[in-house]
């Protein structure tokens, strides 16, 4: 059990820096109608972008691992913590600030990692089958044919729905993960579970990608954490075989809705600050500090200028960006400090 929850809280921490390394990558790259090919390849020259597809995957090990092991209620639990080190990395690099809420927010999340902890029994042993296995391409097709519509619109739905087909990708992954044959070659290149969850995985970065281009990262991010948390865990309590200790049942219910509910009142770090960081530089945000241009060192880690001039250059871009669309209210999301 520890084990399996320490990988999961390990990939967490990965999945978190490499939240803001992807927001940052995404929106420095222009949008594109449907699901535009080359948009991979524009995304892929981005430095920050290539950052967090490396702690992505870096961190899916560790995440693989914890499917595997613990329950998958707790598994999917665990990685929502994504969201409390999003938002404590907001509080270091950009200088934001977190209020009571959400202080309490991440109180909330230990509390209800507690109680998941102490309610989980074995993990399932059921593995593929074929209705499963079925619905899990079928949900790869499905997601395939709302995000070309979705990928031609722009606004908070068009977001909202790329955000939700992300958290479905990510489901597929933690489920084909938990699926997937014993680690044999061979078997697993002849298990559909490997390609489902291949494909569920490169899916799912790549819509949520498209969504942080086109709207707030709360409009994005909010239906992606409640999919990819609520989904594997019904799946794998009614499905695989997941057990919770006897007598247990209240507290894994109240355990799983607290850390789900705290984790959304965190969505609105997953992009925190993105265009602050992509003026900047986001990659030496998180490098050592070096020297300023007169020789001094910059406070904060920041990069490229003064604060002043993030702000002015931040203006002027959103002012731009707002001419060239004015349908949007809130371009790009960015939240304003508290």
């Amino acid at each position: 059990m520890l084990l399996g929850l320490g990988a999961a809280l390990i990939a967490a921490v990965l999945y978190g820096v490499a939240s803001i390394l992807q927001a940052t990558g995404a929106r420095r790259v222009a949008s594109s109608e449907g699901l535009d090919p080359r948009l991979v390849l524009r995304l892929l020259q981005q430095p920050a972008f290539l950052g967090a597809l490396g702690m992505t995957l870096f961190g899916f090990l560790f995440h693989l691992l914890a499917v595997r092991t613990i329950p998958l209620f707790l598994a999917q639990a665990g990685i929502a913590v994504s969201l409390v080190v999003t938002a404590l990395l907001a509080v270091r690099i950009f200088d934001d600030h977190l209020s009571r809420i959400e202080w309490a927010a991440i109180g909330a999340v230990v509390v209800g990692l507690a109680l998941l902890s102490a309610s989980a029994g074995d993990a399932g042993t059921e593995r593929a089958y074929t209705g499963l296995t079925v619905s899990l391409y079928a949900i790869l097709v499905g997601m395939l044919a709302v995000g070309f519509v979705a990928g031609r619109s722009d606004g908070i739905v068009a977001t909202a729905v790329l955000g939700l087909l992300g958290g479905l990708g990510y489901a597929v992954v933690g489920i084909s993960s938990r699926i997937l044959p014993d680690f044999v070659p061979l078997d697993l290149l002849g298990s559909p579970a490997t390609y489902s969850l291949a494909l569920g995985g490169g899916l799912a970065f790549y819509l949520y990608s498209m969504a942080l281009q086109r709207g707030s990262a709360i409009a994005a991010t909010t239906p992606l954490i409640a999919v990819q948390t609520v989904t594997p865990a019904a799946v794998g309590v009614l499905l695989l075989g997941d057990q919770v200790r006897p007598g247990w049942w209240p507290g894994a219910i109240v355990g799983f809705t607290i850390t789900a509910a705290a984790a959304i009142v965190l969505v609105r770090f997953e992009g925190v600050r993105a265009a602050e960081a992509t003026e900047g530089g986001l990659v030496e945000d998180l490098a050592p500090r070096g020297p300023g241009p007169a020789g001094g060192s910059r406070p904060g880690g920041l990069a490229g200028g003064s604060v002043a001039e993030f702000a002015g250059e931040r203006d002027r871009d959103q002012q731009h960006a707002q001419e060239r669309h004015p349908e949007r209210d809130d371009f790009r999301g960015r939240p304003g400090r508290r």
